[in-house]
């Protein structure tokens, strides 16, 4: 018994050196990755349902805009995307129709040069201006309304509600739509400016205003002809006369 005592004292010392050593070479957990940087076309291509608005940010380079934007400055976007259905819903033919700036300027009426929250949407003031501008550079804008949580946006010729938020962390919001916001401009006819008024037509000779200018005579004209008649007859009488006078004298 008296060698036992010592032998359970080396035992109770050990143990906690024992598991001092495992918990020492047990691996750490890895730190958290670095997110990388931020993709639209990542972003929508999880989602799998905005083909046909990658494709129009793919070919007019705006989805590449959007990424350098949001990397490289502290300026904020934020992208209402269009589902497919909401091109499919489209009427016939309205893409077809649209020459390659309007195409562009289409796209960008779908992109907002600053970061919005949901909360932001419901009290921002109208109209929003987008990176969509005019022939001359004048910008187009969209009207957003709140109420009870839901968020309503009008582009002047559509209006649609924003119901998901793909992407909700600054600099970059990304929501849904379920219809395309076609401009207003591009719906709405041009108003006649006074720039495109014809000029008045000059009036013509022969017209009621020179008929009578043109018809009329004045009374120093037609006189002068019968003075001249009446003169050349005195003259043509005086000579005869004389001639007479001389014969018969």
């Amino acid at each position: 018994m008296a060698h036992q005592k010592p032998l359970s004292l080396i035992l109770l010392s050990i143990i906690p050196l024992f598991f001092i050593l495992t918990q020492a070479q047990s691996p750490t957990a890895p730190a958290p990755a670095p997110s990388g940087p931020i993709d639209i076309f990542a972003i929508l291509k999880k989602e799998g349902q905005y083909n046909t608005f990658i494709k129009f940010l793919n070919e007019s380079q705006i989805g590449n805009q959007i990424n350098n934007q949001v990397n490289n400055s502290n300026q904020g976007m934020t992208v209402l995307a269009p589902s497919d259905n909401a091109f499919n819903n489209l009427p016939s033919g309205t893409l077809n129709q649209l020459n390659d700036q309007q195409k562009v300027q289409l796209i960008l009426n779908h992109v907002i040069p600053k970061f919005y929250t949901f909360e932001d949407l419901q009290t921002v003031s109208n109209p929003v201006r987008t990176q969509a501008t005019g022939p001359k550079g004048e910008p187009f804008g969209l009207n957003f309304t709140g109420n009870n949580n839901q968020v309503n946006v009008s582009s002047g010729s559509v209006v649609t509600n924003i119901y998901n938020a793909i992407r909700k962390d600054p600099p970059l919001a990304v929501y849904q739509l379920d219809k395309v916001l076609v401009p207003s401009e591009f719906t709405d006819p041009k108003a006649p400016s006074s720039d495109d008024a014809p000029a008045p037509a000059k009036a013509k000779n022969g017209t009621s205003g020179d008929k009578t200018t043109a018809d009329e005579p004045s009374t120093a004209s037609s006189t002068k002809p019968n003075d001249a008649k009446r003169i050349s007859g005195g003259i043509l009488g005086l000579i005869c006369g004389v001639f007479l006078m001389g014969i018969l004298s």
